[in-house]
């Protein structure tokens, strides 16, 4: 009998096996995957996932690595362009943009390390169930052995179209159609630090990655999947070459070293995220268009949320049921205002408002730097734009 058993080893489930084993409990980690193994992502850590590595005493593996420090970003658009130094977190600035095949492995030995019981290569084929509460879970493995083992708790963090989520029958909450569709690739010799790029019906994301690349995105709307995906690569440098000139001619220095990487499955969700027996943490609670690279950060919020709730009481049935409850309740409060916030930008419209106001900012560079650390969630949509002198800015646009 394990008292917890997380399903998924990523972003989500590595960490929360990890807190939980550091806790005391006896926790199984079960993973698809063979590791290292890499994932469709924008890799980039806001301040508070770096705030989070250093807490758990992961960062310094991630520092270990051949991952460059990115301390300053950058935001063009319709002739205005925002620069500024990155606030602090906790008293970390400087972020960093890891490939998931460097990533993911640290996660999932740091769980191992903590005394979780980690298992590659294993399938949920079902859950067990006492009554309407879920008791454990069935899964195969990669040789076709056929397991059941039991726990207080399964937590599924297993993704955005998640086993768990579907078993359990999860409603979503908030639910919206896709809004735009990505492809990115790899490139060699382009010197950056994280830079932003958007124009009504494109937009595009740099970042420094692990081996000396660089990330280089572009993104479509929805609408348009069907005819970018017939010739991906030219719609990519098209689309490259629309948004973000300046950058388009830095490429033709450098070299694209991996294929094209894409997606049209950008799903826009908050899912309730526990019920009698179970939770849900990362993509497979809530899921947003990746456009704001929000993904792993927000993972590392809802795993600590989670932990912290359920602390020293697991084996109390209803302290753990009243713990699963508040985190539901704090990630549909929590999150909404972000999911929100990143489908205003997936929108890829720039009104003119938008373009006025930024302008408008652009000489105050304390506004500037208040205005990155909103979309990195360091200072929230309210404190930004309701401080006075924000609203003397307003009034004259």
């Amino acid at each position: 009998m394990y008292d917890v058993i997380v399903v998924g080893a990523r972003c989500a489930g590595a960490p929360t096996a990890m807190l939980l084993a550091r806790t005391g409990y006896r926790v199984l980690l079960l993973e698809k995957a063979h590791f290292p193994k890499d994932k469709l992502s924008s890799h980039y850590l806001h301040q508070p996932a770096v705030a989070s590595l250093d807490r758990w005493g992961l960062l310094e593996k991630v520092r270990a690595t051949d991952c460059p420090p990115i301390d300053r970003v950058s935001y063009e658009t319709s002739g205005v362009r925002l620069e500024a130094s990155l606030l602090p977190f906790d008293g970390h600035s400087t972020v960093y943009a890891p490939r998931r095949f460097v990533l993911d492995p640290i996660l999932a030995d740091g769980a191992a390390a903590a005394g979780a019981e980690f298992r590659e290569g294993c399938t949920v084929t079902g859950l067990l169930r006492e009554g309407d509460r879920v008791a454990g879970v069935r899964y195969r493995t990669a040789d076709g052995g056929e397991f059941s083992e039991r726990a207080h708790l399964v937590v599924g963090a297993d993704g955005m179209r998640s086993t768990v989520a579907r078993f359990v029958d999860a409603p979503k909450i908030l639910e919206d159609p896709p809004m735009t569709c990505t492809y990115y690739s790899y490139w060699e010799g382009l010197s950056t630090h994280w830079e932003l790029y958007e124009r009504s019906g494109r937009s595009a994301g740099v970042v420094p990655t692990n081996g000396g690349r660089t990330l280089v995105m572009a993104y479509f709307p929805q609408s348009e999947f069907r005819q970018v995906r017939t010739d991906a690569q030219t719609a990519y440098m098209d689309a490259l070459r629309a948004v973000a000139p300046g950058l388009s001619d830095r490429l033709a220095s450098c070299r694209q070293v991996e294929r094209l990487y894409g997606t049209g499955e950008q799903l826009n969700f908050i899912r309730q995220a526990s019920g009698p027996g179970w939770a849900l943490v990362g993509d497979a609670a809530h899921h947003k268009d990746s456009i704001a690279a929000r993904g792993i950060t927000d993972a590392f919020l809802q795993v600590q949320m989670l932990t912290d709730y359920i602390g020293k009481d697991l084996h109390d049935p209803t302290a753990l049921s009243a713990a699963c409850r508040r985190y539901a309740r704090d990630l549909e409060e929590k999150f909404t205002e972000f999911y929100r916030g990143t489908l205003g930008v997936a929108e890829l419209e720039v009104p003119e408002e938008q373009v006025s106001f930024l302008r408008a900012i652009s000489t105050d560079q304390t506004r500037v730097n208040r205005y990155f650390a909103m979309m990195s969630g360091i200072v929230t949509k309210d404190e930004f734009y309701n401080s006075e002198e924000l609203q003397e800015t307003l009034a004259r646009v």
